[in-house]
């Protein structure tokens, strides 16, 4: 985990009674087994009942969610976790309705299981169909957002997945009121209560026994939060891992970008909240058009108080920027700072990205649909956008419903991660009697 998780997991909470942490993940992981069997065949109707009822329990818990959430943040400003941490944590009355909508729109969204990818039928008469299926259990480890709670639970039921959630102690408080909403959705819908499980110790230990899989239990593991976690969890995890290990995206301003627009995405992508892993983190400006953009971008940037640290050509248009070292290019500063170069052309910016990016979620500003179809084509990022803000990358805004978050990965599941990336596939073949020659 990162300095600030450390400071605020500890190995265990000092109010917590001690308790047998491997036989308490092992009954975990033996509900979740059981539940999972029940969720694969569970009906549209039931799903969509227990995700629209927990929703309710959300806007009606709404003061009691809040109170446990303003206790973590106390409690995490004494442990001195940081500005990015802190965001990541606060919910305020805006969020709190936003999860219950995210419920919603979860419930309004497709089910994709037993949904028929392709089908097909062979010379011999055999019709063969390939059918989505859940994953089965699926453990997801997170730290600070206590929002994870409820996206993650939800993707999880829509897909039909047995899901174990492991929160950061620091959001313990807010995520076990969150949770209690879930169970109360899925007891509404008669679904079985462990088919969301939220883990209920803050002991590092049990961290480490997800990572072994519960003796079998755990399909799939998702670590959402910094990158040690990310980086420990796909080192050491004997179950496969969908996850990032960061978010270093771009913004690159090309020479035919017009002012006003560039000037509102950078701004947008850089601050709307610095802490999520679609912020920007590295702006590059055309050379082309530096003499009219350049100054403008980082004024903007400053003026609102972001950090500015900039190559040579960056330093003389603001005495208030600082220099960039070789590490600001690959630093996820998930802070109001911001890494700045000027390049010589397209194919400079895209080498750029290639050589420092992180494979997250980039983003040309620019007139030009030629230079723009370029970049989109020969970037290798899950997103790439054209005139439009890195903070896109999320999949409310995607029409998912919600993500348990963004994969950097290049198999199974890449950008965010929605029902349909929780979901595998089976064949289905119906014959008449035919045999093998």
């Amino acid at each position: 985990m990162n300095a600030d998780a450390n400071r605020s997991a500890g190995n265990r909470d000092r109010s917590e009674p001690a308790q047998d942490v491997a036989a308490v993940m092992r009954a975990i992981g033996r509900a979740a087994s059981a539940a999972a069997g029940t969720l694969a065949l569970a009906t549209t109707a039931a799903k969509n009942r227990a995700l629209t009822q927990a929703a309710h329990a959300v806007r009606q818990r709404q003061a009691e969610i809040l109170a446990a959430n303003a206790e973590d943040v106390t409690a995490a400003r004494t442990a001195g976790l940081s500005a990015a941490l802190l965001d990541r944590l606060l919910l305020d009355a805006a969020r709190v309705t936003a999860i219950a909508d995210g419920l919603d729109e979860v419930a309004r969204l497709d089910d994709p299981v037993g949904a028929v990818i392709a089908d097909w039928t062979r010379p011999n008469g055999l019709r063969f169909e390939r059918v989505r299926v859940p994953l089965g259990v699926i453990g997801i480890v997170y730290e600070s957002r206590p929002n994870v709670t409820a996206d993650a639970g939800a993707l999880c039921l829509k897909s039909g997945n047995a899901a174990i959630l492991r929160g950061g102690s620091e959001s313990q408080r807010s995520s076990r009121a969150i949770h209690a909403c879930l169970v109360e959705g899925l007891r509404s819908a008669q679904l079985p209560e462990t088919a969301i499980q939220l883990v209920p110790t803050t002991d590092r230990a049990a961290v480490g026994l997800m990572l072994e899989g519960l003796d079998g239990a755990i399909d799939v593991l998702v670590p959402r939060g910094g990158k040690s976690l990310v980086a420990r969890v796909q080192k050491e995890a004997r179950v496969p891992v969908i996850g990032h290990l960061e978010g270093i995206c771009h913004v690159y301003v090309h020479g035919a970008a017009d002012l006003a627009m560039a000037r509102a995405i950078v701004l947008n992508a850089k601050l709307r909240r610095t802490g999520v892993c679609g912020a920007a983190e590295t702006l590059l400006v055309d050379r082309s058009c530096a003499a009219t953009h350049l100054g403008a971008l980082v004024r903007d940037l400053l003026d609102a108080g972001c950090e500015v640290r900039g190559d040579a050509d960056t330093l003389a248009v603001d005495a208030r920027v600082r220099p960039a070292t070789p590490e600001d290019w690959t630093t996820e500063y998930l802070d109001a700072v911001i890494a700045v170069r000027v390049v010589d052309g397209i194919d400079a910016a895209i080498d750029h990205i290639a050589s420092y990016g992180s494979g997250h979620t980039e983003s040309i500003v620019t007139g030009d649909s030629a230079a723009a179809e370029r970049f989109l084509a020969r970037v290798d990022s899950a997103i790439v956008l054209h005139n439009a803000s890195t903070q896109f990358a999320d999949g409310g805004e995607f029409g998912m419903g919600a993500e348990i978050g963004i994969s950097t990965d290049r198999f199974h599941a890449r950008g965010p991660v929605g029902v349909e990336q929780l979901t595998s596939y089976k064949y289905v073949v119906r014959g008449n009697g035919q045999v093998r020659p």
